[in-house]
């Protein structure tokens, strides 16, 4: 294929290739598509063995990496109860003219920092043997959890869709993601209401966690969601084995099991519920992406704020994430964890169907929108890449 840097779309048969490209090489039964019907993946829960903690890699205030915890910070729960009807009264929406700093949406990273931590780390990842397990990261897919999310979700996805973008570079699969027209359009279009009730789950963080295990939660801070800890782990599902990394928002030091991710816990934010059909609303959709966020990443707790019109925190309520799947049993409407990662791992069976050329010029685009089947197609010297050179070279040795 030519390095002029041009993007061309190798159709999904042989038989439609256009003139200017090369012979197809791929396999005319290639799949084309996939179904996503939940009824397809009712099946029994398939293997996931806890991901285990391998690294993590801190993100500054000037969104800087940092191969080191120090942006790790401790879950300080308030002492002592309150009376029932009694509000915690903590203003979410504080700050939010002078005291936040925004991360900037329009520069895509990608993969980029978990590719700078794997570079900075091939020692611990790499294959050992011969043949694919001397590949120098030793894991058939490399992604962020959120990518893993939005998979697990797909079943039951009704609004959203989204676009993965995938190389097979020596061996391993890398899963990225590009921004939906949809999507791009959403976050254009935010209202001032919409921009502060994504600060209001930060700010929500602040009167949770403190920098060392001991000290206060501070939320006066400014919010800077440039900020990050992140943790990467090595993980199973059925046939596959993952390296992914996500955004962990505190540990908690008083854990039963110190040991991350089970010390990990998710802060999580969600209107007051105040009748049966928003207790169904909330266990049908928030409580599905909730759980899906928190099991793929082996976080065992869920602390929820639930906010009042005005945007201060009514009360908290925990979620061990193991119990959330017995909230929503027995509602036919809702969601199945089964049929989340019974299509997760059917979902990797047919990237690894699609995706065979191991070259990092090439990209597999897998789309998805609610209601139609995942469709693909093949780009060659894409201009949005999913590895950089920088990252090929390096491990090309």
């Amino acid at each position: 294929m030519e390095d002029n840097g041009e993007v061309k779309i190798l159709k999904r048969s042989c038989d439609e290739a256009p003139s200017d490209v090369p012979p197809c090489k791929y396999p005319s039964s290639m799949p084309s598509t996939m179904k996503t019907q939940p009824s397809l993946y009712q099946t029994s829960f398939p293997f996931y063995r806890l991901p285990s903690e391998v690294g993590f890699f801190s993100l500054d205030e000037k969104r800087g990496f940092h191969a080191d915890g120090r942006r790790l910070r401790y879950y300080r729960p308030p002492e002592g109860g309150k009376k029932d009807g009694e509000s915690l009264g903590w203003d979410l929406m504080e700050g939010f003219e002078d005291h936040y700093v925004r991360r900037n949406e329009d520069e895509k990273e990608g993969l980029l920092h978990l590719l700078t931590w794997i570079k900075e780390n091939k020692g611990l990842i790499k294959g050992s043997g011969h043949g694919e397990s001397k590949r120098p990261v030793d894991r058939d897919f490399v992604t962020w959890r959120g990518h893993l999310t939005k998979m697990l979700c797909t079943p039951f996805e009704t609004q959203e869709g989204w676009i993965l973008a995938v190389t097979l570079f020596r061996g391993t699969l890398y899963i990225s993601e590009r921004e939906t027209e949809a999507a791009y359009k959403k976050r254009k279009g935010r209202t001032v209401e919409q921009e502060k009730l994504m600060y209001s789950g930060y700010k929500f963080e602040s009167f949770l966690c403190a920098y060392t295990p001991y000290s206060d939660p501070c939320p006066s801070e400014v919010v800077n969601t440039n900020e990050a800890f992140c943790s990467v782990l090595l993980g199973r599902l059925a046939t596959h084995s993952l390296l992914l990394s996500g955004e962990v928002d505190c540990t908690d030091a008083s854990a039963a099991n110190p040991s991350p991710p089970s010390s990990y816990v998710e802060l999580k934010t969600s209107a007051q519920i105040k009748n049966p059909h928003q207790q169904r609303s909330f266990n049908r959709y928030k409580l599905l992406k909730w759980w899906c966020q928190s099991f793929i990443l082996g976080i065992p707790l869920i602390v929820a704020g639930f906010r009042n019109q005005q945007g201060k925190i009514e009360s908290l309520q925990n979620y061990r994430t193991a119990d959330i799947p017995h909230l929503v049993r027995g509602d036919s409407q809702s969601w199945d964890p089964a049929v989340c990662m019974n299509f997760c791992n059917a979902f990797l069976s047919h990237i690894k169907k699609v995706a065979t050329k191991d070259d990092p010029r090439v990209v597999y685009v897998f789309s998805y929108e609610p209601g139609s089947d995942i469709t693909f197609t093949i780009e060659s010297n894409p201009s949005d890449p999913v590895l950089p050179d920088w990252y090929v070279q390096a491990l090309s040795h």
